[in-house]
């Protein structure tokens, strides 16, 4: 898709480190050069806020690495890793970077996404519908095909893995951990209801009434972001 970039466009990056960090590792066993991500984000425009949502651990090996994204101009938001008791593991910035982007929005002429996360549809539409171009730079081959299509351009960083990360395919290197991956809900094992009643033929069962109501359909359920923009308008 063709859109227009210039110089007096101010522009703002919001990176979900999280999201970037494992479509590296698992993609191409590195580690993100967030230094070339942000260059090519902005480019020749007018850079108003870079902002990098991350996930820190009790370890915390993540100060090198947030020393880093300083020193290319990009600011650090953190939130700690929850860990259940019952072993499960939460680290979730998505509602946070929403609510920046939704703010600086009327300061901004392009807002960039730095991540594949099929959740942040609806708040690409909430700021398209607000006069913001929207471009989404991220991996493609992990990246949510509805995102692809709904953002007004899309970066690739598949196209030049030498670039955009740190020892492309090498498998070398420490790599910097900016937390764990969502941990996704174990799925319950279906047990069939037992009824000590002897089965009835169908025949055999009595009408149902024509007043008997019918249960309606639950609409599928919202993510987070979608509530709150909704809320927005």
């Amino acid at each position: 898709m063709s859109v227009i970039k210039h110089k007096n466009q101010r522009v703002g990056v919001f990176i979900d480190a999280q999201n970037l960090y494992h479509s590296a590792k698992n993609l191409h066993h590195g580690r993100v050069n967030f230094g070339e991500v942000l260059a090519t984000a902005v480019g020749e425009r007018q850079l108003v806020r870079a902002i990098a949502y991350v996930i820190t651990t009790e370890s915390g090996e993540e100060s090198s690495f947030f020393e880093a994204l300083n020193k290319v101009g990009i600011e650090t938001k953190t939130k700690d890793l929850q860990i259940f008791s019952s072993g499960s593991k939460k680290a979730d910035w998505d509602v946070g970077l929403a609510i920046d982007a939704v703010k600086l929005a009327s300061k901004l002429d392009v807002v960039v996404l730095a991540s594949g996360d099929g959740d942040f549809v609806p708040l690409v539409e909430y700021l398209k519908m607000n006069g913001c171009q929207v471009e989404v730079i991220t991996f493609g081959k992990s990246a949510s095909g509805k995102l692809k299509e709904v953002t007004d351009d899309f970066i690739d960083l598949d196209d030049d893995p030498a670039r955009y990360v740190m020892g492309h395919g090498t498998g070398r290197g420490p790599i910097v951990r900016t937390g764990s991956p969502r941990t996704a809900p174990t799925p319950r094992p279906f047990t069939a209801p037992v009824s000590s009643a002897p089965t009835v033929p169908g025949s055999m069962l009595p009408p149902k009434p024509q007043n008997e109501r019918r249960e309606r359909p639950q609409p599928p359920q919202q993510n987070k972001i979608t509530k709150i923009i909704r809320k927005m308008r």
